[in-house]
């Protein structure tokens, strides 16, 4: 059976550093001196830094605007309509940015397959036409689209890359996984739904698959679902975007489930047998709960918790912003496991190894 590789990883964000804009913004809504204390709480121990917008930054004070086009006004947040309309305006630009990054030139007129994987817009044509058209792939491409999986999408995306790959060995997929969260900020000040907001930001991640021996072999992929956790995390459609919930036990149930189950998603292996860590950065306490769930050193999850910090959660982005990361360190060598949480409460995995 023929060997899938993820080749090489280009990444681009957005503009605008959104992050201490949103803290003033959502401070200034908070009732009480008790409320703004809690959340500044949330603040510190978030462990994010950065994170990144096509919207710029209103000037102070931000009472009633976030943002210079006034897209989110205090008692005016825009509807489903308008901001599906935004991305179509925006996710193209930012495709293309990693796309570039990724620099497909000499592939350009071998690329055979397009995957786009998005859970925070919508259209049709699609973001894989466009991207098919302004990226100069040929009409012929095959596409498809993987949709409102949310942050474990990632593995998705790369599992069905591979699972071409081992079918046609001269197969070059090119994967695009987009995510613009910030444009479903909700006006719901309430500390349970203001500490998903503080999470996420925007970003696109562009992987090249193929047969060609460079960059990860794409190994064992494995999926599991954590029991009576369905309602823990989920992405409806509103009138008013898109709504998440988000629970406050999904870093416990976690941790617990890999206390009991992680030895399956290791392959019978232990956790010293794995020299590389790619860990969806979906927040400082899902990283803590896998920590300490599969009782690995506090380096481990380096490239996670940097990624975190510099850009926070970029739903299915986030995974590929890590993989990035140890692709770029000349040090990682051996095998790697790469571990993605969401809807369901899903739990994606698969192994992989350098070159």
């Amino acid at each position: 059976m023929t060997q899938a590789w993820l080749n090489r990883i280009g990444t681009a964000v957005p503009p605008h550093d959104i992050h201490t804009e949103f803290i003033d913004f959502a401070r200034s809504a908070l009732p009480d001196e008790h409320a703004i204390a809690l959340f500044d709480r949330m603040v510190g121990l978030a462990d994010i830094q950065h994170r990144y917008s096509f919207f710029e930054p209103g000037p102070k004070p931000r009472d009633h605007f976030l943002d210079t086009e006034r897209f989110y006004r205090r008692g005016a947040f825009p509807s489903t309509g308008d901001r599906m309309a935004r991305f179509e305006n925006e996710a193209l630009t930012l495709a293309l940015q990693a796309i570039e990054a990724l620099d497909i030139a000499a592939e350009r007129t071998a690329i055979t397959h397009l995957i786009v994987a998005s859970c925070t817009g919508f259209t049709a044509p699609g973001l894989d036409f466009h991207i098919m058209n302004a990226a100069g792939l040929s009409p012929s491409v095959e596409r498809t689209n993987v949709g409102f999986m949310g942050c474990f999408a990632a593995v998705n995306a790369l599992k069905l890359a591979r699972h071409i790959v081992r079918s046609e060995s001269s197969a070059k997929v090119l994967v695009i996984n987009l995510e613009l969260c910030c444009l479903h900020l909700q006006e719901q000040w309430v500390i349970e739904k203001m500490l998903s907001f503080l999470l996420f930001g925007d970003g696109c991640g562009a992987c090249l698959v193929s047969a060609e021996p460079t960059g990860l072999a794409l190994d064992r992929f494995h999926a599991a679902v954590i029991p009576r956790t369905a309602e823990m995390i989920t992405w409806h459609i509103r009138d008013q975007g898109f709504e998440m919930h988000l629970s406050g036990q999904v870093p416990g149930r976690i941790r617990r489930w890999l206390m009991e189950h992680g030895a399956a998603l290791l392959g019978n292996r232990t956790a010293d047998d794995i020299a590389m860590w790619a860990v969806h950065a979906g927040g400082r306490s899902i990283l803590d709960a896998v920590q300490h769930g599969l009782a690995l050193a506090p380096d481990t999850l380096r490239f996670s918790r940097d990624v975190l910090r510099d850009f926070g959660n970029m739903s299915s982005a986030t995974l590929i912003f890590v993989l990035d990361r140890i692709l770029r360190a000349p040090r990682c060598s051996g095998d790697g496991l790469a571990m993605a949480f969401g809807p369901g409460l899903t739990v994606e995995t698969f192994g992989f190894h350098r070159a």
